[in-house]
C-alpha cells in the first residue's frame, strides 16, 4: 500500500507533461485538466481511508529508492497530509470544471492548463515530503507556476499584482533557504523524522529560537499572516477567478500546513513559549483583514481581504496549542477552502453577467439569478459563522478552546471579527443582490455578457456543490470534527511520525 504515495504527485505530473506535448490540441487539455483531478481524487480517498485504519498507526511512509532514512528522499503520508491531499484532490476537480467555461482561450494558448496541473504537483508534494529541503523545493514548483497563473493575461493590474505577489514570495523563499542552511549546518540532516529526534533529544539554544522564527517568517509570508500579508489583496483579484478560487483554497494552506508540520515536530517548546506571540499576531492577522474588506469596494477584493482575515482564526488554533485547538484549525481549513471558493466562484459568474465586480455598477442580481444568490448566500453566511453552517463549527471549536485554556481575548476579538465579516459581506448582498436595478448609480453603464443556458448551468455546479457542501459540513460535522481530533492528536504525540518513518534506523 505505500506505492500509492508517489501518485498524488505522478499524475498531476503527467498530466501537466500531456497537456504541453497537446499544446496545440485545447480539447485534449480540457480532458486533462479535469481527468486528472479526478484521478487523484480517488487516489486521495484511497490514501486517507488507509490511513483512517484502526490497524495501523495511521502514518504510512517510502524510501524513494530504497535508500533508507534519513539518507534518501522521504514520502509520508499521516492524517492531517491524507486530509490535505484529498482537499485539494476535490477544490481541484471543482475549479478545473468550472475553468472548463470560464477560461478564454487567449489563457487556454498561454498554458493554463499544464500550468494548473503544475500547481497541483507543488501542492501535493509540498503535503507529501517528509525532507524539509524538498519542502522547499515543492514551495518553489507553487510558486513558479502560481506566478505565472497571476500573470496570465494581458491587464496592467495583473502584472503589478503578479510582480507584488512574486516579490515577496521570492523573500519568504530566501528566508526558507538560509533557515535550512543553518538547520543543515546544526544537525547535519534535512530528514524531518530525524529533525524532530534530534530537537527532542538536545535542548533549545538561543540558535534554535533564531533558526524558529526564521521559519515562522517564510511560512507566515507563504500563508499571508500578519504583517505579511499585503499580496493577497494586491493579486487574488486579478488572474482568472477560477485561479483566484484555487489560490483561496490550497496556496495559503500550504504555508499552514508547513507552519504545523515543522512547529509540531521540530519546535514544540519554541510554540509553546511564543505562544502570547503567536496569537496576537492571530488577532493582528484577523483584524486587519476584516478591516481591508470593510474599506474595499470591489467583490472580489473584499474576498481577498477575508481571506487573511480567516487565515488569523487558522493561526488561533496552532497559537493554543491543544487537541481541541488543533482539531480546530485543520476543521477550519477545510471549512475555508470550501467557502471561499465558493464565494470566489459566484463572484466569477457575477462578473459574466454583469461585466463587472465592482459593487456600484451591479444591483439585483437576486431577482435575475436566484440559484446564484442563494448559493452566494450561503457561503457569506458561513463565512461569518452563523448555525448551522461549517464556519459556525469551526469558529465554536477555536472559541471553546481560546476559553478553555483562558485565553478570553483571543476569543473575544474572534467573535467581533466576525460580526465585522457579517457587516462587510452584507455590504455585498444588499448592493449586489438585493438593490433594485433602478437604484443603480447614474454613469455606471453595465456591459452584460450574454450566457446561454448550458454554460451558465454548468458555471453554477461546482457553486451548488460547495454551497451543500458547506451545509453537509455544519449539519453532519461529526466524523470530521472526530478526525480532526485524531489528527490533532497525531500532531502532538509525533513519536510515532519518527519511529515510522525512520525504522531500523532509529
Amino acid at each position: 500500500m505505500n506505492a500509492i504515495l508517489p501518485l498524488p504527485i505522478l499524475i498531476p505530473l503527467t498530466a501537466a507533461i500531456l497537456s504541453l506535448f497537446a499544446w496545440r490540441r485545447p480539447r485534449i487539455q480540457r480532458h486533462l485538466a479535469l481527468a486528472g483531478p479526478l484521478v487523484t481524487l480517488g487516489i486521495s480517498i484511497v490514501l486517507l481511508h488507509h490511513v483512517m485504519r484502526c490497524d495501523t498507526p495511521g502514518i504510512i511512509s517510502m524510501q524513494v529508492g530504497e535508500w533508507p532514512a534519513p539518507f534518501g528522499i522521504t514520502l509520508v503520508a499521516d492524517l492531517l497530509s491524507g486530509i490535505m491531499i484529498l482537499l485539494g484532490s476535490v477544490m481541484s476537480s471543482l475549479v478545473a470544471g468550472f475553468s472548463l467555461v470560464s477560461i478564454g482561450r487567449d489563457q487556454e494558448r498561454f498554458g493554463y492548463y499544464p500550468i494548473f496541473h503544475f500547481l497541483l504537483l507543488g501542492v501535493n508534494g509540498a503535503f507529501l515530503t517528509g525532507d524539509i529541503f524538498n519542502l522547499y523545493v515543492w514551495f518553489e514548483v507553487t510558486l513558479m507556476a502560481s506566478f505565472v497563473l497571476v500573470a496570465l493575461g494581458k491587464s496592467r493590474t495583473q502584472s503589478e499584482g503578479a510582480i507584488k505577489y512574486v516579490a515577496l514570495n521570492l523573500m519568504a523563499s530566501t528566508l526558507f533557504l538560509a533557515a535550512i542552511g543553518i538547520l543543515y549546518g546544526m544537525t547535519g540532516s534535512l530528514n524531518l523524522a530525524q529533525l524532530g529526534l534530534h530537537f527532542s533529544q538536545f535542548p533549545h539554544t538561543g540558535l534554535t529560537i533564531v533558526l524558529a522564527s526564521l521559519f515562522f517568517i517564510a511560512f507566515g509570508i507563504k500563508a499571508a499572516l500578519f504583517p505579511f500579508f499585503f499580496w493577497i489583496p494586491a493579486s487574488y483579484h486579478t488572474p482568472p477567478v477560477a485561479v483566484s478560487a484555487i489560490f483561496a483554497a490550497l496556496l495559503g494552506k500550504v504555508g499552514l500546513y508547513s507552519l504545523i508540520r515543522v512547529f509540531t515536530l521540530l519546535f514544540r517548546e519554541d510554540l509553546v513559549a511564543a505562544s502570547p506571540i503567536v496569537l496576537a499576531i492571530s488577532g493582528l492577522t484577523m483584524t486587519v483583514g476584516v478591516l481591508g474588506a470593510l474599506a474595499a469596494h470591489n467583490m472580489r477584493r473584499i474576498l481577498a481581504f477575508h481571506s487573511v482575515s480567516q487565515m488569523g482564526y487558522m493561526l488561533m488554533g496552532m497559537g493554543l496549542l491543544t487537541t481541541l485547538g488543533l482539531a480546530g484549525t485543520l476543521f477550519f481549513i477545510v471549512h475555508h477552502a470550501v467557502v471561499k471558493s465558493n464565494l470566489f466562484l459566484a463572484s466569477g459568474v457575477v462578473a459574466r453577467l454583469e461585466g463587472s465586480v465592482e459593487l456600484q455598477e451591479i444591483s439585483g442580481l437576486a431577482r435575475r439569478s436566484p440559484a446564484l444568490a442563494l448559493g452566494f448566500a450561503i457561503g457569506a453566511l458561513s463565512l461569518a459563522g452563523f448555525p448551522p453552517f461549517s464556519g459556525f463549527i469551526a469558529k465554536l471549536m477555536l472559541i471553546k478552546a481560546a476559553f478553555s485554556t483562558h485565553h478570553a481575548v483571543i476569543a473575544g476579538i474572534a467573535l467581533l471579527v466576525s460580526l465585522l465579516t457579517l457587516l462587510s459581506m452584507s455590504k455585498i448582498w444588499h448592493q449586489v443582490f438585493w438593490k433594485s436595478p433602478s437604484e443603480r448609480l447614474p454613469g455606471h453603464a453595465l456591459s452584460v455578457t450574454a450566457l446561454s443556458r448550458k454554460t451558465y448551468a454548468v458555471l453554477l455546479v461546482p457553486i451548488a456543490l460547495l454551497s451543500s457542501a458547506a451545509i453537509v459540513l455544519g449539519v453532519g460535522a461529526e466524523p470530521i470534527i472526530a478526525l480532526s481530533l485524531r489528527a490533532s492528536a497525531q500532531l502532538l504525540s509525533p513519536g510515532t511520525y519518527i519511529s515510522i518513518v525512520l525504522g531500523d534506523g532509529l
